[in-house]
């Protein structure tokens, strides 16, 4: 087998910056055909202006009549999809339960959740089509462990989770693909707020949060958008033709979350 993603049609939620970003740009330079949606017009327009080969929407995904009309554009762009990468997520407030905003908290499904159900949804009767349809959902190390003071993020991303092993059951025989791919601590901007917040509710400074995050991390490092672009290109080749339903983490051998 080849891992051969040449000509593909690929969508990308969330793929403005950070991680899907990454997945973006390496898909297209795979050969890939690229679509992303993000709601960071000018992150867009910058991406579009580096790579013009992929085209580009706003889109907030937790607005089922803008990701009707984004869908509707991706596939006119593409002209069919093999590849969907939900991508797009929000992290919330880092509050304990107890005192977390019920809107916020709410905002954190409407996106992360319900977003992926939208997106999904309008999306499988165009992976059907495809020879080699596969779905990709970003859930997070907050997806396979208790996440202290965030909660309506972990909520959602083991949430992702039980999508992935349902989806890929429901869409097995259509011969569509479901996999996770759950990042740890990721190398960027995000991971710096995500440390910020930490050290706000516990008193700490960043540098000390950060060598407690490293502490419970086998691998000392932090992962590379890069690194988790590569596994979803793997996961989206023929080579993982039979790889389907499961949970890939990718943060280092993280034990807990500090």
């Amino acid at each position: 087998m080849d891992f051969e993603l040449r000509d593909r049609q690929v969508f990308v939620t969330a793929g403005a910056s950070g991680i899907g970003r990454a997945i973006a740009i390496a898909f297209a330079q795979a050969g890939a055909r690229v679509h992303v949606c993000d709601i960071d017009a000018p992150a867009l327009r910058s991406l579009a202006k580096e790579f013009p080969a992929i085209s580009t929407d706003v889109c907030d995904v937790s607005d089922r009549s803008a990701v009707e009309r984004t869908v509707a554009s991706m596939h006119s762009q593409l002209g069919g999809l093999d590849v969907l990468v939900n991508n797009a997520g929000i992290g919330g407030e880092t509050a304990p339960l107890e005192r977390s905003d019920p809107e916020v908290w709410s905002k954190v499904l409407e996106v992360n959740l319900k977003g992926t159900f939208h997106v999904t949804q309008l999306c499988i009767p165009h992976l059907r089509a495809s020879k080699s349809g596969v779905i990709l959902n970003m859930s997070a190390l907050a997806g396979r462990l208790g996440y202290p003071n965030r909660s309506a993020y972990s909520t959602t991303k083991w949430g992702l989770a039980g999508l992935t092993k349902t989806l890929a059951i429901e869409l097995g025989d259509s011969g569509i693909r479901v996999n996770a791919i759950l990042p740890g601590a990721v190398n960027g901007d995000r991971f710096q707020n995500v440390l910020k917040g930490r050290a706000s509710q516990s008193g700490r400074s960043i540098a000390q949060e950060t060598a407690l995050a490293m502490q419970n991390m086998s691998i000392k490092k932090l992962v590379e958008p890069e690194q988790v672009a590569a596994l979803a290109m793997f996961l989206a080749s023929d080579v993982a033709s039979t790889i389907s339903g499961q949970l890939f983490p990718i943060d280092g051998d993280t034990q807990s979350i500090a």
